[in-house]
């Protein structure tokens, strides 16, 4: 028994020196290997921008413009918040620089994902985006509280997956609009994205299609064709007396304001009746007429005729309903079509007398 044991254990220890000493290969995933796809590649953007610095109104109009923007990733997009570009210049980190941050940070989006503008921030010298929520949960003080040893707010454990673009300007923020902020940005974002609008605009006919380029407004456009052409008014006058004898109500959408030119445009239901165009200094423009060029067809009309037409095209007039059978004459004497009952005297034979009604109680008893 000892013997047999002793030679288990010996062909045991033999058989893992071997194992040992075979050779193997590992295979490790590092920093190079995790980022060898990751492009770097980057060319700066040539976009003029003016030197008046931005004032409230274009603050405002900016946010609102590109809140909730969406686009597609031109480049991976790390999940930090150290991602600066400069107007016009270089994105810090680049190269290996921007493939370890991504490496040690995580990846927001990969190139070719779509992202979203969920919050912006504009300040002295640069615009903070923070696509896809940002690189940070937002803090809840709910979740330092508890009763009774139970938290008042549920904590879960979510992880941030967003990104934050910090786009930095030359001393100051200019008065700049949201399309040249998109140019700006063409390196990391598309936003070449058609909206619902342009979709529509495409499928005008070329006129309508060259005024919408053009930011025109014809009278006859419906909304949506005003809406690709000048996007959202900034003022709107609604339900407002048009002088229509029928009760008319017109709805006017207003354009820019002093010194620019103002443009009044009135709908009528949904359609332009009336484009009013003030420029400063000339006469005020109108336009009443239709410009659609014919391509607002005139409302269907349908016609109803009593019967068909034959293939001659004289017309078929039918008479009243009758309870003739096709083809039977009308009895002589009555041309009226009424309904006739049958004559009792037809045939010489005497009507029968009617019946002489029974005595009556009272009289039985009179006598």
């Amino acid at each position: 028994m000892a013997l047999f044991e002793y030679r288990s254990a010996l062909l045991l220890g033999t058989l893992a020196l071997s194992l040992g000493t075979a050779p193997c290969q590992v295979f490790v995933v590092g920093e190079g290997t995790a980022t060898a796809d990751i492009s770097t590649d980057f060319s700066p953007t040539h976009v003029s921008l003016p030197d008046t610095p931005m004032t409230e109104r274009g603050r405002r109009e900016l946010v609102r413009n590109l809140e909730a923007e969406q686009g597609f990733a031109h480049r991976a997009l790390p999940v930090s918040a150290s991602v600066t570009l400069r107007a016009n210049g270089p994105i810090s980190p680049g190269g290996a620089e921007y493939r370890k941050l991504i490496y040690q940070k995580g990846e927001a989006a990969a190139l070719g994902d779509r992202v979203i503008i969920t919050s912006m921030e504009i300040k002295p010298d640069r615009i903070v985006l923070d696509l896809n929520g940002g690189p940070y949960l937002k803090h809840r003080f709910l979740s330092h509280i508890q009763i009774n040893d139970a938290p008042v707010a549920q904590t879960n454990a979510e992880r941030a997956s967003g990104s934050r673009i910090t786009l930095i300007f030359e001393g100051h923020v200019p008065e700049i609009s949201a399309p040249e902020v998109k140019a700006l940005l063409e390196p990391v974002i598309d936003f070449g994205v058609k909206t619902s609008e342009q979709a529509y605009a495409d499928t005008l006919p070329p006129v309508l299609k060259e005024a919408i380029a053009a930011h025109e407004v014809l009278v006859g456009m419906n909304h949506r064709m005003v809406l690709a052409a000048l996007g959202a008014p900034e003022n709107k006058m609604r339900d407002q007396p048009s002088g229509d004898a029928s009760g008319g109500r017109y709805e006017e959408w207003i354009y820019g304001h002093v010194p620019q030119t103002i443009r009044f445009v009135r709908f009528v239901g949904d359609r332009v009746t009336v484009v009013e165009i003030a420029a400063l200094g000339k006469p005020i423009d109108i336009h009443d007429k239709d410009e659609m060029g014919g391509y607002n067809s005139t409302a269907p009309t349908r016609e109803v005729a009593m019967g068909d037409k034959p293939a001659d095209g004289t017309e078929k007039t039918n008479g009243p309903p009758t309870l003739l059978k096709p083809g039977e004459a009308v009895s002589a004497g009555r041309s009226d079509n009424k309904v006739q009952f049958p004559d009792d005297n037809k045939g010489g034979a005497s009507a029968p007398a009617s019946p002489t009604p029974p005595p009556s109680n009272n009289l039985a008893l009179a006598q």
